[in-house]
């Protein structure tokens, strides 16, 4: 982290571009200036295909860009080496997915542990412990992920999320696998854990009710930011 990322905005990006190549080239993202201040929740609304998933990816270190520049929390992380990207990943950035991408064969307890535990904190289980508690699956953590409801898992991966103290938190249609309600609910615990531990949320999504929830939406349409 540089000396002055405690004043830098908690992502910033400037002339993204990501191309993916082929017989045709695919611009996924054009020419993307974005800020997002620290603390911040931040909704990306627009079609499948508007490019909301790749601005995702490339700020979580899942992808790189074809060019422009990515900043997290005043660091530079487009050019990191790919050890330095793959700490990013593990310390630096939660992820939520809308499929949860639990491991099966471990239980819950286990996979809310396993990003501490890869990091090498002696307090994974604690850890993990805590935060089942306070996504409200405590005595679920014996559990396996094909024994809980959608909204369960959710609640889960959130936890996982949360596991190495990322200060970054990245969503891509959290929602979108789940029925109205348990959407809902999930949406008010990532709110809730957002204020409480002034995690930065940065929030890809079709729907209205979660855009409604975020302290700022941006449409985007043909990977660009629509105006």
């Amino acid at each position: 982290m540089s000396p002055d990322a405690s004043s830098a905005p908690a992502v910033s990006c400037r002339a993204l571009r990501k191309v993916y190549p082929g017989a045709e080239p695919v611009v996924a993202l054009e020419s993307l200036d974005l800020e997002v201040a620290a603390g911040e929740s931040l909704a990306l609304v627009g079609e499948s295909g508007s490019g909301k998933s790749t601005l995702l990816h490339l700020v979580g270190g899942i992808d790189r860009p074809t060019s422009g520049e990515i900043r997290v929390a005043g660091r530079s992380i487009a050019s990191l080496a790919e050890r330095e990207l793959v700490l990013y990943r593990r310390r630096d950035v939660g992820m939520v997915f809308q499929f949860f991408n639990l491991l099966p064969h471990l239980t819950v307890l286990e996979n809310v542990e396993l990003p501490r535990r890869l990091d090498g904190g002696p307090d994974a289980a604690e850890r993990a412990a805590r935060l089942l508690e306070r996504v409200g699956l405590g005595r679920r953590g014996a559990a396996h992920p094909y024994e809980l409801s959608g909204g369960e898992m959710q609640r889960v991966a959130i936890a996982r999320a949360l596991a190495t103290g990322a200060r970054l938190l990245l969503a891509d249609e959290p929602t979108g696998n789940l029925d109205s309600r348990n959407g809902e609910e999930v949406l008010g615990l990532l709110d809730e854990i957002r204020r409480e531990r002034g995690v930065t949320l940065l929030l890809a999504t079709h729907s209205a009710a979660a855009a409604a929830r975020a302290d700022r939406t941006v449409a985007m349409k043909d990977g660009r930011l629509s105006r």
